[in-house]
């Protein structure tokens, strides 16, 4: 990058100004991460000062039988096949119920999208956990899974929005975005839900005042020019409903073993690379400063690792998740050797280690409770990067 155009972009930046789709292309063409990161750190210091947010949440995945094939993906499985399984609601329960004592706030639902199984058991999956934890936010269901929901079930989406928050549904996932440009769409996912669904019925939850996530599956056959858009379409949005609380990248992951079955169904791996922990943290410093419209950004430690999810708080991010629990979806792929469960203690010392200050959150990013920051004299409370 010529210093004429750093230094418009950096003027942009600092004057709160909103950066252009060639100012994002601009970004990921540099090799200056310093940069990037001190930048990207300077909007979020100004957004969320020195507070890492996390909350204490169960990952629940109550099936992974799935009618798609989409290339990325390792979870799915067909009917009959070996380590198909679909829980019974009563299970689902029980394990929800585990982490009572753990205090938890937040139950993370998504699925696969079953051929089979009848709509009324989501709508009761939700009104059964919500009667044994009654103080514990249900965000639930990608927005590819209401749009399977319609198929299966006749209904609308609307319809089907209001019978889930009437069983207690509080938000939905992120998921099923990956990257919306079909350039790149065409080759990894295999459902019917594009940008036009996905953005339909994020809109039609906000509308019913619904705040959700947005995320971007990064790091496979995508350029960065295709990021670049993603996160323009999503801003966008943004600017019209206001209901994006935080996005997410969420790094693609390879398979490191073979299924136990000995098929490998990530069908893009022989031909890319997983993002570097340079790139990772070059995706968080370009989305927090290309979506100036959103509150938070999040790194999804699982699949990070915990030290790039630390360094990710220097650019850009403010948000760690949660305690997680079995989050079957790419773990059991990854090899960071990061743990199923992190208990609230071990997100405290994290966030402390990386001279932060933590709160802990609801699904709404209400605080609920707010923690001293770093011991005095272990390490100071991080300022913007000088650029």
């Amino acid at each position: 990058m010529d210093s004429g155009l750093r230094k418009e972009i950096e003027d942009k930046v600092l004057s709160g100004e909103r950066l252009s789709r060639e100012d994002g292309i601009a970004l990921y063409a540099s090799d200056d991460l310093a940069w990037l990161g001190g930048l990207a750190h300077h909007v979020r210091t100004q957004k969320n000062g020195d507070l890492v947010h996390f909350n204490v949440n169960r990952h629940l995945n109550m099936t992974n039988v799935c009618q798609a094939s989409c290339a990325y993906c390792s979870f799915q499985r067909k009917p009959g096949e070996k380590d198909a399984y679909t829980m019974r609601i009563e299970d689902a329960v029980r394990l929800a119920k585990e982490m009572e004592p753990d205090g938890i706030t937040e139950l993370h639902i998504v699925n696969g999208l079953h051929p089979t199984l009848p709509w009324r058991y989501y709508p009761r999956s939700l009104s059964e956990l919500k009667k044994v934890l009654p103080n514990v936010s249900l965000k639930a269901f990608t927005a590819t899974e209401i749009q399977h929901f319609e198929t299966i079930s006749g209904l609308s989406a609307s319809q089907i929005l209001d019978e889930l928050m009437e069983a207690g549904l509080e938000s939905l996932t992120g998921g099923g975005a990956e990257i919306f440009d079909w350039e790149v769409r065409q080759h990894i996912v295999d459902h019917d839900t594009h940008w036009e669904d996905w953005s339909r019925i994020h809109r039609l939850a906000h509308s019913k005042g619904m705040k959700t996530p947005a995320t971007m599956l990064y790091g496979h056959i995508e350029e960065p020019r295709h990021r670049v858009d993603h996160v323009l379409r999503l801003r966008e949005l943004q600017d019209e409903t206001g209901g994006f609380q935080v996005f997410i990248p969420l790094r693609y992951q390879h398979d490191f073993h073979d299924s136990r079955d000995g098929i490998v169904r990530n069908r893009l791996q022989a031909r890319t690379q997983m993002a570097t922990g340079a790139e990772a943290l070059k995706v968080f410093a370009v989305s927090r400063l290309l979506f100036d419209n959103v509150p938070h950004v999040k790194c999804f430690w699982v699949m990070h690792g915990l030290s790039t999810a630390q360094l990710a708080l220097n650019h850009g991010a403010d948000d760690l998740d949660g305690s997680v629990v079995e989050y079957k979806i790419t773990h059991d792929a990854d090899g960071f050797g990061t743990p199923n469960k992190m208990t609230r203690d071990d997100l405290l010392e994290l966030i402390r280690d990386a001279g932060f200050r933590p709160v802990e959150r609801n699904t709404r990013y209400e605080i609920v409770r707010e923690y001293e920051g770093p011991q005095p004299g272990r390490r100071d409370t991080p300022q913007p990067m000088k650029f």
